[in-house]
C-alpha cells in the first residue's frame, strides 16, 4: 500500500467517529458477528484455560448478548483459523537491538506451526509486506535476517498496512510488534492509528526495545496503549533472558485465548461505537482479569434517500 493509500484508509476509518462508516468483522459462518479474542488471568497472573461458554457473560452497551460462537485457543482442529502478523522495525534506530529483535521474532514464529499463514511487515522509511505459508517459513526467516537497519521509522503506516490486509482474513488474528517505539516518518497520526485499531479485531502484542530510545516514557505509554486496546500486552525486554520470558508469555496467552462471537441485539446499522464488557461468572473463580478489546464499530448503511 502506498502512503496515499494508508492516508485514505486512516481518513475513512477516522470518519467513522462522526459518520459511522465501519464494518463488523464477519466469521466464516456467513453470519455478521462481533468477534472477540478473550484471555482470562487469575490474581497470580496465571491463565485460566478450562472455561466453557456458560462461564462467560457478554454485554453490549449494558444489554446482555447471546454468544453464538465459542472456541478455546487449544481447539486447533475445530477452532477458527489462526493468522499471525509480525511487524518488524528495521529503521536505523534499531541498530543496537536488531540482533535481539531478530532472535525473538524467529523463535516466536517457529513455535506457531498451527498458523495458517504469517504476514511479515518490515519497515523503516518504507513499508514492505509479504504473506507466507508454513512451507515458506525459511524464506520469511531469511528476509528477517537479511534486512540491515537504516532509515527512519514509519511505525504507524506499517500498522495501517497490516490492519488493512488483516481485515480480509476470517478467524483469529495475532500481531506481534518488534520496535524501539518511536515513529518519525508516518503519514497517519497516532490518533488515526488508534481509530484503526479500535475498528480491527486483531490482538496486538508490543515488544519494545527502549533501552537505547530517547523518548522512553512516551514510547512505552503508546506501545502499551496499542496492546491494551486489543486485549494484548506490552513487553519491554533488555536482554535475551527478558525476551525469552516475553516470548513464552505471548505464546502462552495465544494458547489460552478464547474466541467469542455474538450477533448484536441492536440491529441499527448506524456505524456507532458499541461498548462491550466480557465477564466470567463462575463461583469458584475470584479476582479474575479479562483481557479483550473494549468494543467494536457497528455496521453502517446509508439511510434511504428522502422522496420529494
Amino acid at each position: 500500500m502506498t502512503k496515499g493509500g494508508i492516508f485514505a484508509l486512516a481518513t475513512i476509518v477516522a470518519m467513522t467517529m462522526t459518520t459511522g462508516a465501519a464494518q463488523t468483522p464477519t466469521f466464516h459462518t456467513g453470519i455478521d458477528l462481533a468477534t472477540f479474542g478473550v484471555t482470562v488471568v487469575d490474581k497470580k497472573g496465571e491463565y485460566i484455560t478450562d472455561l466453557s461458554l456458560e462461564d462467560f457473560e457478554v454485554t453490549e452497551d449494558g444489554q446482555k448478548q447471546t454468544v453464538k460462537y465459542f472456541a478455546r485457543g487449544t481447539d486447533l482442529e475445530s477452532g477458527p483459523e489462526l493468522h499471525v502478523g509480525l511487524l518488524f522495525d528495521t529503521s536505523g534506530s534499531m541498530t543496537e537491538d536488531i540482533k535481539l529483535s531478530r532472535s525473538a521474532a524467529v523463535k516466536f514464529l517457529n513455535t506457531l506451526s498451527e498458523a495458517k499463514d504469517m504476514t511479515l511487515v518490515d519497515f523503516d522509511t518504507e513499508v514492505r509486506v509479504a504473506k507466507y505459508g508454513q512451507r515458506d517459513f525459511p524464506r520469511m526467516v531469511e528476509r528477517i535476517r537479511g534486512r540491515t537497519p537504516d532509515g527512519e521509522t514509519a511505525l504507524y503506516d506499517a500498522m495501517g498496512v497490516y490492519l488493512d490486509g488483516a481485515s480480509e482474513d476470517d478467524g483469529r488474528k495475532i500481531l506481534v510488534l518488534y520496535t524501539d517505539g518511536g515513529d518519525t516518518h508516518s503519514t497517519i497520526s497516532f490518533g488515526d492509528l488508534m481509530t484503526l485499531i479500535r475498528a480491527s479485531d486483531a490482538t496486538v502484542y508490543s515488544v519494545g526495545f527502549l533501552e537505547h530510545s530517547r523518548g522512553r516514557i512516551e514510547e512505552r505509554a503508546r506501545l502499551t496503549q496499542i496492546a491494551d486496546a486489543t486485549g494484548g500486552q506490552a513487553f519491554f525486554p533488555t536482554s535475551m533472558k527478558d525476551i525469552d520470558a516475553a516470548y513464552d508469555r505471548v505464546v502462552a496467552q495465544i494458547r489460552a485465548q478464547y474466541s467469542l462471537a455474538f450477533s448484536s441485539t441492536n440491529t441499527k446499522p448506524d456505524g456507532s461505537w458499541r461498548k462491550v464488557e466480557i465477564k466470567v461468572r463462575r463461583p469458584d473463580l475470584k479476582d479474575l482479569k479479562v483481557l479483550s478489546r473494549h468494543g467494536y464499530f457497528a455496521p453502517y448503511q446509508e439511510p434511504p434517500a428522502k422522496t420529494k
